[in-house]
Parts: structure tokens; sequence; C-alpha cells
């Protein structure tokens, strides 16, 4: 299998500037098709801004991205039917019922079979007894299993998560763990960034490491001792902080 083949996300110098602020400054890694890559980091680190380039909603200053095979320069749209983005926004319109949200969705991406997959998906994420009501009455829990439903709805190839499971009650936290697990099981490319050690390390393939908009650490996880790596971690977000 060549590189072209087998690389889902590739990413080479990408710096993202804000004024004079830096929010990533010349991040290159890649990931394989089939991995699962979770990145943690503190706040301010620079994870919401690496996944929002990554899902085409903001520009980067400079570097180079591939997703899929597809430039940033020349194939966002193509891009966008790549990636399903979970994250602690949940992109659905309140005064939508959470069925006319997924029609709408669907409709975006031509999704064939449409009310069969909204079936399938709100029964999957627990809601469709909560099919005709407005999202606006949903819990943040059901909201965000809604999302999950939303982000999977036109079948990525890959999914970006950002802090997914910020605001979870424990319920939506363990469908999103199995759901995940799952999609592990079947090989879907995943892109996690979080700051929880215990979810983040319990699922991922390689584990990397973001602080000050650089990648300090990158490595499979089978390499990485867990007691000596949360050191690790709390050392650099203490150094971080002086």
């Amino acid at each position: 299998m060549t590189e072209t083949q087998s690389t889902a996300i590739a990413v080479t110098g990408l710096t993202k500037s804000f004024g004079n602020l830096y929010a990533l400054r010349n991040l290159s890694f890649s990931l394989n098709k089939g991995e699962f890559l979770t990145i943690f980091g503190p706040n301010g680190a620079g994870k919401t801004t690496l996944i929002r380039i990554l899902s085409t909603l903001t520009k980067a200053s400079s570097g180079e991205i591939r997703i899929a095979d597809f430039s940033f320069e020349n194939d966002s749209e193509k891009i966008r039917r790549q990636i399903g983005v979970i994250a602690h926004q949940t992109f659905l319109y309140e005064n939508l019922t959470a069925e006319e949200n997924l029609r709408f969705y669907g409709r975006l991406y031509d999704v064939e079979n449409l009310p069969k997959k909204i079936e399938t998906l709100l029964s999957e994420v627990d809601l469709q007894l909560r099919k005709k009501d407005f999202v606006r009455t949903f819990s943040r829990g059901m909201q965000q299993r809604l999302a999950i439903a939303r982000a999977m709805l036109h079948e990525p190839s890959i999914l970006l998560l950002d802090e997914p499971y910020t605001g979870l009650d424990q319920h939506a936290s363990e469908m999103l763990t199995n759901w995940l697990k799952r999609l592990r099981s079947a090989e879907q490319t995943i892109l996690m960034v979080t700051h929880d050690l215990e979810q983040g390390m319990e699922l991922a393939d390689r584990i990397a490491v973001l602080v000050k908009g650089k990648l300090v650490l990158n490595q499979a996880q089978q390499e990485i001792d867990p007691k000596k790596f949360r050191q690790t971690y709390y050392d650099l977000v203490e150094k971080d902080k002086r």
C-alpha cells in the first residue's frame, strides 16, 4: 500500500496566528486510515483551533493539509464530505425538531435512503421517541447524542472530535464511548482532542500532546507507560503555566 493510499490526514508545517498570537506553530503529523489518534493538551494549547482548521471552519495562516488525499486549497467541498465533526458546539438548529435537523443535513450531503437512515440513527442514539420534539427542549446530553447522529449521517471516512465528553451526562458519555469503540473496531479513522486522560488513553492507537501550539509528543499507545505518561503530561502542563 502506498503512502497516499494509507494516509487519511497529513499535516505539514501548519501555523495559525491571530495577529501576534500563535495558536499553532509549525505543526506536522500524519494519521493513517483506520487509526485513532488522541491529542491531549491544556486549555489554550491550540486543540480547538486545530479541529476547526481540519474541519474547514477556519483557514490556516500557513502550511499544507491533505485529508483523504484531497488538498485544502482546491478540494474543500470534497473534504467536507469525508469528515464528521463532534464538538462542544452541536451545530444543531434549536428551532427544528431532531428529525428535521437530520433531514436538513442529510439533504445537504445527498444521503441516500434518508428517512430510513434517520430512523436508524435516532434509534441508535436513543432519541427515536423525541424525534418530533424541538432541539431547544433537549438536555445537553440529548443534544450531544443528536450531534453524534448528525456527524455520522453521511458515513464520513474521518471523524474529528473536539472535547466531545464536555457537559455530557453519564448516559450520553457511555453511549459515546461505546460508539467510538465500535467505530474503532470497524477501523474508522478518528482524531480526538481532549484534556481527559482516562477516556483519551482508553480509546487511542496513538497519543500526542499539544502545548502552546506545538506537538511535544507523538507515540503509539502501546509504547507508552500510562503512569509515566500521566506524570509527563502534568509536568508539561505545569511548565506551560509558568
